[in-house]
C-alpha cells in the first residue's frame, strides 16, 4: 500500500510540474483583473488604494508581457531570433494613436498637422476617426509588414544571425522614416495629448482600470491561444523546425508556411500589445522602434525562459519592475544592471528563471 501511495504522489507531482506554470498564469491573470476592480471601491487616501500611476505602470508591464510572449513563439518554439519586434509593437501603437488623435477634434486636423500648417488630412488617415477601423489597422499593418518581410526572408532561406541582423535593419529603417515630419506621423514628437477614448475621459480612474483589465484579459487570451498552438501538431512541427529544419524537410514538410504563419501571428500579437500600451502611457513616438527596445524584448524572454510561454511573462515583469526602480533611484546604472542580468542568465540560467522550477511549458 505504501508503494502504491508513493507512486500516486509521484504522479501528482509530475502532473503539477507540467501544469503548474499554466495554472499559475491563470491565477495571476484572474488576480490582476480582480485587484483593480476592488481598488475602485477603496477610498482614495487609504493605504490599500492604488494610484492611477501604479495602475498604469502595471498595465504597461502587462503590454510588455504580451509582446514578450509573441517573441517567444518565434524564438523559443521556432528558433527564429527576431531583433525587430519593436517595430510591430510601435505600428500597433501608432494605429490606435491615430484614432486617439482624431478623437481630440473629429472634424478637424490633429494638432501637430495644424502646427505644421497642413491643409488637409493625408489619404492614409482617412477613416481613422472610427474605432473599428483603428482596430483593423492594429493587426493588419504589423501583419502585412511581417507577411511581406517574412515571405522574402524565409523563401531565401535566411536564418540565424543573418535574420536577426536584417530584422534590426528593418526596425532602424522604420524608425528613421517615422522621424520625418513629412510622413504624417508627428515626426520626433509622435502622438500625445490624448483626451478621450470611445467618448470617455482617457485620464479618468475608471478608464485607467478598464484599460488595465482589458490588457490583463488580452494577455490571458493570448496565453491560451499560444498554448493551444504549441501543443497541437502545428506546434510540434514548429519545434521540429527549431531543432532540425533539414530533417523536417526530408520528412516531407515545407517549413515556409509554418514559419510564415507563426511569424505573422507573432507580429499581429505585438501590434495588439502596442495598441493597449499607447492609451495607458499617453504617448507614442519613433523611439519605440529603437533597435535597443527590440533587443530588450529578447532579454525579457531569455531571463524568464524561452520556449516556456510563462517564462517571457515572468521576465517582462521582473526586468521592467527592476527598470522602474533603477530609473528612479539609480538611473545612470540601469543599462549596466541590464547587461549584468543578461550575462548572469546566459552563464548560469540557460533555461531562464522558469527553468529553475521546471514548471513552464518547456519543449
Amino acid at each position: 500500500m505504501d508503494t502504491k501511495h508513493a507512486r500516486e504522489a509521484s504522479l501528482a507531482l509530475r502532473l503539477f510540474g507540467r501544469r503548474g506554470g499554466w495554472m499559475s498564469a491563470v491565477f495571476a491573470a484572474i488576480t490582476l483583473v480582480a485587484v483593480p476592480v476592488l481598488n475602485l471601491a477603496i477610498p482614495e487616501g487609504s493605504a490599500l488604494h492604488l494610484s492611477t500611476y501604479w495602475v498604469g505602470l502595471f498595465g504597461k508591464i502587462l503590454c510588455y508581457a504580451i509582446v514578450a510572449l509573441a517573441l517567444d513563439l518565434v524564438w523559443g518554439y521556432t528558433g527564429i531570433l527576431s531583433l525587430g519586434h519593436g517595430v510591430f509593437f510601435a505600428l500597433g501603437g501608432y494605429a490606435v494613436g491615430m484614432y486617439l488623435m482624431r478623437a481630440i477634434d473629429p472634424s478637424g486636423l490633429p494638432p501637430f498637422m495644424v502646427f505644421l500648417d497642413w491643409k488637409e488630412i493625408p489619404w492614409f488617415w482617412r477613416g481613422t476617426e472610427h474605432f473599428l477601423v483603428a482596430l483593423l489597422l492594429v493587426a493588419l499593418v504589423p501583419g502585412a509588414l511581417a507577411l511581406a518581410f517574412g515571405f522574402f526572408a524565409f523563401r531565401s532561406r535566411i536564418k540565424g544571425v543573418y535574420f536577426s541582423i536584417i530584422t534590426q535593419a528593418m526596425t532602424l529603417a522604420a524608425m528613421l522614416l517615422f522621424f520625418r515630419n513629412e510622413t504624417g506621423f508627428g515626426g520626433n514628437n509622435g502622438f500625445t495629448g490624448f483626451t478621450r477614448i470611445l467618448g470617455h475621459d482617457i485620464t479618468a480612474p475608471k478608464t485607467r482600470v478598464a484599460l488595465f483589465m482589458l490588457t490583463a484579459l488580452t494577455l490571458l487570451a493570448a496565453l491560451a491561444v499560444s498554448r493551444a498552438l504549441v501543443r497541437s501538431k502545428f506546434g510540434r512541427v514548429l519545434t521540429a523546425i527549431r531543432d532540425a529544419e533539414s530533417r523536417v524537410m526530408f520528412s516531407g514538410y515545407d517549413p515556409l508556411p509554418y514559419k510564415l504563419f507563426i511569424w505573422t501571428f507573432s507580429a499581429c500579437l505585438s501590434g495588439i500589445a502596442g495598441a493597449l500600451y499607447v492609451p495607458q502611457v499617453g504617448i507614442i513616438n519613433p523611439g519605440e522602434m529603437s533597435p535597443a527596445n527590440s533587443i530588450e524584448i529578447a532579454i525579457w524572454v531569455a531571463v524568464g525562459g524561452r520556449g516556456t510561454l510563462v517564462g517571457p511573462l515572468v521576465g517582462a515583469g521582473l526586468v521592467n519592475g527592476l527598470k522602474s526602480w533603477f530609473t528612479v533611484s539609480f538611473p545612470e546604472v540601469w543599462l549596466y544592471a541590464l547587461g549584468g542580468i543578461f550575462i548572469l542568465v546566459t552563464l548560469f540560467l540557460p533555461r531562464g528563471i522558469v527553468g529553475l522550477f521546471d514548471a513552464g511549458e518547456k519543449t
